[in-house]
């Protein structure tokens, strides 16, 4: 049993047994960056085009519409251009806007000034701190100069760190050498980003984020008829002596090759290493073997003092040992959900069905409620089970969650639990959703604002004026025990993945919502009898409608 169990036992217990340092306090002024910051490399501006509208969100879920088995409406997959990947990255790690709106969080006093201001964008993070660092590995069938390219995302721009076609590199860590894809988006986590404000927690938090971005990317793509399909287990150590980041700073989360349309291009090219390395050579750096590539280039941080914390360094540690230990198809078949148990009868909810919002407008119009919540108006049946029906659809799409078979369901991994306060028609209790039913099953009778309010740390929601509150659980230990340590970030990720579906499909029903990591979890663990089974409540998802006519400014970028 790897240390992977022990740090998800902390993180249950946290609420009760604090993790170290227990008094741990920001330093805000000495705050790093939200995005890495590149002295003096070049870089170009995306495009902003006029793209497809897409599919709407429901057909985007495979449950409200959507196919199960390819993207878009059955035809083969479209391929990425570049105003594609511009509007994906736009639409889900861009600034969008800017927010001011008065509600109940902490940051409030803050926001007005510019340095502190709250940018709007598609998708959710913890904290709002937005530490995954995307970088475009581009080989010879895309439009720009083969090379390494950092997203800066404030300005929508890609950052040249390396000039050259290194795509063999990654196909090789992600051990599929020879000829293959030659465009891929590698997913960063520099640590410190998050760390500085939540210390030994913030692996937790962050591994969340890369399913939160993740989960749109899916979301999008198929919209517009693409795929995105995540490699979580690789050669992470020489991703990151590609990228030139100190491994131990920054860990590579996930690659994701794409699909690119060569039209008018010389297509993918073979791999230097079958003999004929196309396009200029790579760059190389000191201290690496002869030959190896490398970006030169370093971020610069902001931070005067970086903090090291021996529980995320410990953490790292244990997720990347076996990184490149593919599970093999039907792996996690012993960690999937168990069904739930319930004596009561169960509450059958309209079929799921969501408005004819795109995905992009949903992304457009999300963001987090903070305590504006009014249980004067009910959340209905049918804007719940269209919620609940589209959570049960996250995943990442890893290979690991690939099923035993092809053509066949792969396990689902999460089940969630609805504290309902006011739904209409629906009485106040604890349930358990069933998605092949589309019901609820009674669990716990009466209504749950008391505990709800009890075991929440924070002053930013009264969780009972919220029509209802969603946990998403998951086994964890089963996971770990199927896949290894690194499967804790393919569990977090899968959470991060619900949570932004979540919002997503929120935000389309014209709802308010909310997501909190700050909960007692042994407490709830507690109250739906969750030990029988190994589930882990990770966080928690606030549903409801809002006051009517609320102060708010809203400064639209794009």
């Amino acid at each position: 049993m790897g240390y992977a169990h022990e740090y998800a036992d902390a993180i249950m217990h946290r609420g009760r047994i604090p993790m170290e340092p227990a008094d741990f306090v920001p330093d805000w002024a000495d705050r790093p960056r939200k995005a890495k910051f590149y002295p003096g490399v070049e870089s170009f501006p995306l495009p902003d085009p006029e793209l497809p509208a897409g599919a709407t969100l429901a057909a985007s879920f495979r449950r409200l519409g959507g196919a199960r088995t390819a993207p878009g409406t059955g035809r083969h997959p479209r391929a990425f251009t570049l105003d594609a990947l511009s509007g994906m990255l736009r639409d889900s790690y861009g600034l969008t806007g800017r927010r001011l709106g008065v509600q109940t969080n902490t940051d409030l006093a803050a926001l007005p000034h510019y340095t502190q201001a709250n940018w709007s964008r598609g998708t959710a993070s913890g904290g709002g701190l937005y530490p995954v660092s995307v970088y475009w590995v581009a080989g010879p069938s895309g439009p720009r100069t083969p090379g390494i390219h950092y997203y800066s995302a404030p300005h929508h721009a890609m950052q040249r760190l390396l000039t050259g076609d290194v795509t063999g590199e990654v196909r090789a860590a992600l051990g599929r050498p020879g000829p293959g894809p030659d465009q891929f988006l590698v997913l960063g986590i520099k640590y410190w980003q998050n760390a500085f404000k939540y210390n030994s927690f913030s692996f937790h938090a962050v591994t969340m984020d890369l399913g939160a971005i993740l989960a749109t990317w899916r979301l999008w793509a198929r919209a517009q008829g693409l795929t995105v399909e995540p490699a979580l287990w690789f050669d992470e150590v020489r991703l990151s002596r590609l990228l030139g980041v100190d491994h131990e700073e920054e860990g590579v989360f996930a690659v994701v090759p794409l699909t690119w349309d060569t039209a008018g291009t010389a297509g993918p090219a073979p791999d230097p290493a079958s003999g004929s390395a196309p396009g200029p050579a790579p760059e190389a750096s000191g201290g690496e073997p002869a030959g190896t590539p490398s970006v030169r280039h370093t971020d610069h941080e902001r931070s005067r003092t970086v903090l090291d914390f021996a529980t995320l360094r410990r953490i790292h540690h244990a997720t990347t040992e076996g990184a490149t230990d593919r599970p093999a198809p039907g792996a996690l078949a012993p960690a999937a959900a168990v069904p739930p148990r319930s004596t009561g009868t169960p509450v059958p909810l309209p079929a799921p069905e969501l408005p004819s919002a795109t995905v992009r407008e949903a992304l457009r119009e999300r963001r987090s409620s903070f305590g504006r919540f009014d249980a004067r108006r009910p959340v209905t049946p049918a804007q719940l089970g269209a919620t609940l029906a589209a959570c049960a659809e996250a995943c990442l799409g890893s290979e690991a969650e690939q099923p035993a078979e092809p053509g066949t369901e792969a396990p689902r991994l999460v089940t969630q639990y609805a504290f309902v306060n006011h739904v209409e028609g629906v009485a106040p209790g604890a349930y358990a959703y069933d998605p092949d039913a589309h019901a609820l099953l009674p669990v716990v009778p009466g209504a749950p604002g008391p505990f709800l309010q009890r075991n929440y740390f924070l002053s930013n929601y009264n969780l009972e004026q919220a029509g209802v509150v969603i946990v998403p659980t998951i086994r964890t230990t089963a996971v770990l025990d199927a896949v290894g340590d690194r499967g804790y970030r393919l569990v977090n990720g899968v959470i991060g993945a619900v949570a932004q579906t979540f919002y997503t499909a929120a935000t389309a029903l014209g709802l308010g919502a909310g997501v909190a990591l700050g909960f007692d979890n042994i407490s709830y663990i507690e109250e739906l009898d969750l030990e029988r089974t190994g589930e882990k409540p990770l966080l928690i998802m606030l549903l409801g409608n809002e006051r009517p006519a609320p102060a708010d400014f809203r400064y639209e970028i794009v």
